[in-house]
């Protein structure tokens, strides 16, 4: 999950608890209704389910545009978190739920395709996506962010401990207790650190990323399920939790200032830069849609540039698209890291369960 809702401040931890109820308990979410025709001549409105996870946000107006624009009605299924989500469309791909799902990022994209659960579809506003950020014909590039430490800049302000530079510094005896990370079986930036830490330490030598793990145990490291217990109900910044270390987005400063409850010219938190990982979200059309023009009409809005712009003050994250225009408060106070770190999709398919396995065994003790 990249982005981040605003109104996510009052009761985030049971509006994401009921929506994952509520996706669960949908039996008639799937979209049946193709274009037609009234008697009058007139195209009669389709019904599109569009499943997303819990942080996705558009503007009203852009999104009631789209609608007044091409008859399309989008019903927003949101279903946890990105990796809940993901499970939830394999488990329910004989029966889909959706028509298009956005927000299967590349920690947990490998799981999808295997499992069939898109069929390919190449929108013509591809050409303004970096081929950086294209991975497979059966998805489509729509934001992406990097997933980094963050850091409260008034528990650290004193210097004992000094904010952390490296990954490795979180090991530091000084850092003991201070750190709030998400479980990579169920959060997609639990999953991206994850992937941060096995590029970082590899798998062979002396010192490996099981052995850096087994190290953030024994400093007391907190492992939640979501993004927004760790940061809401834990990081000192957000919320009366204990923790000023949060394995958040390199976004998420100007959120912070932007929705500050009193005005505020720089951010409370900070960002480590070293040791970040690139997360791009897709959007995807569900394999056996009865809807698929329409279904191909949502991909190519997520990708138009009225959708586009509206993406940084929403989901605080950054567009796919080199033609979106970026907001000035967003680019004043937002961190791009230089060189982000990635694994290669093959090897993210071919080890990300093991990976979760071997962790999961590490943080048992």
């Amino acid at each position: 999950m990249l982005g981040k809702r605003p109104e996510q401040r009052i009761g985030r931890v049971g509006a994401m608890a009921m929506a994952v109820v509520l996706a669960g308990c949908s039996t008639a979410a799937t979209s049946t209704t193709t274009t037609t025709t009234s008697t009058s001549g007139a195209p009669e409105p389709v019904e599109i389910v569009l499943m997303t996870h819990d942080s996705f946000a558009v503007s009203d107006e852009v999104l009631e545009t789209f609608e007044d624009e091409t008859g399309i009605e989008v019903r927003i299924l949101r279903s946890g978190d990105a990796g809940q989500m993901v499970n939830q469309a394999v488990l329910t791909k004989d029966n889909p739920l959706a028509d298009v799902i956005f927000g299967v990022d590349n920690t947990f994209l490998s799981r999808a395709l295997e499992a069939g659960v898109f069929e390919p579809y190449q929108s013509p506003l591809l050409a303004v996506v970096p081929d950086d950020l294209e991975f497979d014909p059966r998805v489509t590039p729509i934001d992406f962010g990097d997933v980094c430490i963050n850091w409260d800049k008034a528990y650290l302000a004193n210097g004992a401990p000094p904010p952390p530079e490296s990954l490795l510094d979180l090991t530091d005896p000084s850092y003991r207790g201070l750190l709030v990370v998400e479980n990579p079986a169920t959060s997609s930036p639990g999953l991206a650190f994850l992937f941060s830490t096995i590029a970082t330490f590899g798998e062979s030598g002396d010192y490996v990323w099981q052995n850096y793990w087994e190290d953030l145990r024994e400093n007391d490291v907190l492992v939640t399920s979501g993004w927004e217990e760790a940061y809401y109900s834990y990081f000192t910044a957000a919320s009366d939790g204990d923790r000023p270390l949060v394995v958040s987005y390199a976004s998420s400063p100007p959120f912070e200032v932007i929705f500050a409850e009193e005005p505020i010219d720089e951010p409370p938190t900070a960002v480590m830069t070293e040791g970040c990982f690139r997360q791009i979200e897709f959007a995807g059309i569900v394999a056996g849609t009865e809807a698929r023009p329409a279904a191909e009409q949502v991909i190519d809005f997520l990708l138009s540039k009225q959708f586009q712009d509206d993406i940084p003050l929403n989901m605080f994250v950054f567009p796919a698209s080199t033609d979106a225009t970026l907001p000035p408060a967003f680019v004043e106070h937002a961190v791009v890291p230089e060189d982000p770190l990635s694994l290669p999709a093959g090897e993210i398919e071919a080890n990300r369960q093991r990976w979760i396995e071997e962790w999961t065994e590490v943080m048992a003790g």
